[in-house]
Formats: structure tokens, sequence, C-alpha cells
């Protein structure tokens, strides 16, 4: 579920920051930087684990920053294909099941991912397996184990832009407004996980006796 992942990157130091030793600067800079970040095909970073590396600081004329060049290992959640991880459920649709493991809750499992037979109860918002005669709920914040089938990654960086709809040319402000509406009306995350339960021994952790 986690891996260690070697980055480089030139990090940014603020003059307040100088009266701090440098590697605990550094490990500020780079935790503000990349926690809870995605990095494109290397997956969501949780937290740096080391400094292997670090140049001397430059100081740029009329900036007063220390810029330093560091190579340095992050902790990154990116579970490997098949793993099996346990989840809870946050949410149910006719498009399928939506998961969280707590720090990450980009994860689905679609419809043809489910128990054969299963089923979705529209006024209760829930998936059923019909099991043998027996109707086993899939409820709201209940414990899952799934088995991840996929991932998929997405560059959701902004692309400015300064021409309206008309073809005349946005202010500053009306172009920030146009991309924060289109970033909020796709909603496409940048890392996600796609899971599957549709094997003995997976779906919520009660239907196989709490283990």
């Amino acid at each position: 579920m986690f891996i260690l992942s070697v980055l480089k990157d030139t990090i940014k130091i603020e003059p307040a920051d100088f009266r701090k030793p440098k590697q605990e600067a550094i490990t500020d800079e780079v935790n503000k930087k990349y926690a809870n970040k995605v990095v494109q095909e290397i997956g969501l970073c949780i937290s740096l684990f080391d400094i292997i590396e670090a140049s001397e600081g430059v100081i740029h004329h009329g900036d007063g920053c220390s810029y330093v060049k560091a190579t340095f290992r992050m902790v990154i959640f990116r579970p490997f294909i098949n793993e099996v991880l346990t989840g809870t459920i946050k949410s149910c649709s006719e498009k399928g099941i939506r998961v969280s493991v707590g720090f990450f809750d980009d994860i689905t499992i679609p419809p043809g991912c489910l128990q054969s037979g299963s089923s979705f109860d529209a006024e209760e918002r829930v998936w059923i397996w019909n099991y043998d005669g027996e109707k086993l709920y899939m409820d709201i914040e209940e414990q899952i184990r799934f088995q991840v089938l996929s991932e998929v990654f997405t560059d959701t960086t902004p692309t400015p832009t300064n021409i309206g709809p008309t073809g005349r040319r946005q202010s500053a402000a009306d172009a920030t407004a146009a991309n924060d509406l289109a970033a909020n009306s796709t909603k496409i995350p940048p890392y996600a996980l796609t899971g599957s339960i549709a094997t003995d021994g997976l779906g919520p952790i009660s239907w196989w006796g709490g283990q």
C-alpha cells in the first residue's frame, strides 16, 4: 500500500526560516509542498521519509530566499494491482460503491465488480447481495475488504486562458473565475482506484464473521 519514491526538487526556504537547522527547514518545506498532493505516475504523497542529499543554499538577488537543490524520499500511497485493502463504504449509487481508506477517498467499486446477484436498492440507497435467498446489505460506514483492479492518473493542472467565449480578451479575475468553474464542474480526481469485491472473502467484513 505504501512505497518509498525518490524525488528531486529545488526547495525554496523563506528568510524567516533561516533560524531553523538546514535539515528541519528543508523537511518543513518539502512536507508543505508535497504532503497530501498527487504526483503524476507516482502516487499520493504522505510525508517526507528522509533527505538523501541537499546542496548549499543559493540566495537570488532581489528575492532574499534560499534555494536548495534536494534529493529526498517520500512515503507514497500507491497500492499495487491485485492488492487487498480494507476501507469504509462512504456512499452508494447506481454507478457503484465509493470507498475511503481514511486519507484517500477516490476509490470506486463499479456494479460489474460486485458479487454476482447484487442489486441496488434505490429507496435505501445501498447495494444488496442476494445470496442463497438472503439479502446481505452493504451499509454506509461499514468496513469493506476489496481488491485493487486498476489505477488512473489524470493531470488536473488548470489551463489558463484569457480569451472569453465571445473571443474578447478577459480580465485576470474573469479568467481565474472561469478556470475555477471549469475545475469544479469536472471534479476529476488526479489519482483514482477501481476495486472489486467479486471474490470470496471480499466485501463487508461482517459477511465473513468479522475476519
